[in-house]
C-alpha cells in the first residue's frame, strides 16, 4: 500500500461519464481519493453520502474528492444519479489504480476469505504527495474523519 510521503500516481482513470482525470487536474487542492468496494451497497452508500453532504465544507477547507471502485461507468452513473453525488467516480474495472495504491487485498466476511477492494482513503497534497492514509474508515462519518485529520 502506498504510504505517507509517497508520490501518488498521476493518472487516475475515467469517471462515470468517460472523462479522464489526473492528480494534476486538482492542482492547488488536497485531493481525497477514496477506494470503496461496490456501488449501491449500504456501507459504500453511507460513505458516498457523507462526502456528498459535506462537500461544501471539504471544498472550503481546500479539498476535492474522487471515489474509485472496480464498478463500470454505467454502474457509477446509476449510483451517482440515484444518490445525487457531486464528485467524480472512477471506473477502475481492471483494478489498475486500485492495485497501484495498494487498496486490493485479502478480506474476510462471514467466515469467507477472498480478495477485494480494501476500503481506504488517501489524502494527497497539492504537490501530489500522500499526506494521510485512512484505513479504518467510518463510513457514516467519512467527511468528518478527513476534516478532523
Amino acid at each position: 500500500m502506498l504510504a505517507v510521503g509517497d508520490k501518488a500516481p498521476e493518472y487516475l482513470g475515467k469517471d462515470e461519464a468517460g472523462n479522464e482525470w489526473r492528480v494534476s487536474d486538482f492542482a492547488g487542492k488536497r485531493l481525497v481519493v477514496y477506494f470503496y468496494p461496490k456501488d449501491s451497497t449500504p456501507g459504500c452508500t453511507a460513505e458516498a453520502c457523507s462526502l456528498r453532504d459535506a462537500l461544501s465544507d471539504l471544498v472550503a477547507a481546500g479539498y476535492a474528492v474522487v471515489g474509485v471502485s472496480a464498478d463500470s461507468e454505467a454502474s457509477h452513473m446509476r449510483f451517482k444519479t440515484k444518490q445525487q453525488l457531486n464528485f467524480p467516480l472512477i471506473a477502475d474495472t481492471e483494478k489498475r489504480l486500485i492495485k497501484q495504491f495498494g487498496a486490493w487485498g485479502e478480506k474476510k466476511m462471514a467466515g469467507r476469505v477472498y480478495d477485494g477492494i480494501l476500503r481506504t482513503t488517501f489524502v494527497i497534497s497539492p504537490d501530489g504527495i500522500i499526506e494521510r492514509v485512512i484505513t479504518k474508515v467510518d463510513t457514516k462519518n467519512a467527511a468528518t474523519q478527513i476534516l478532523q485529520g
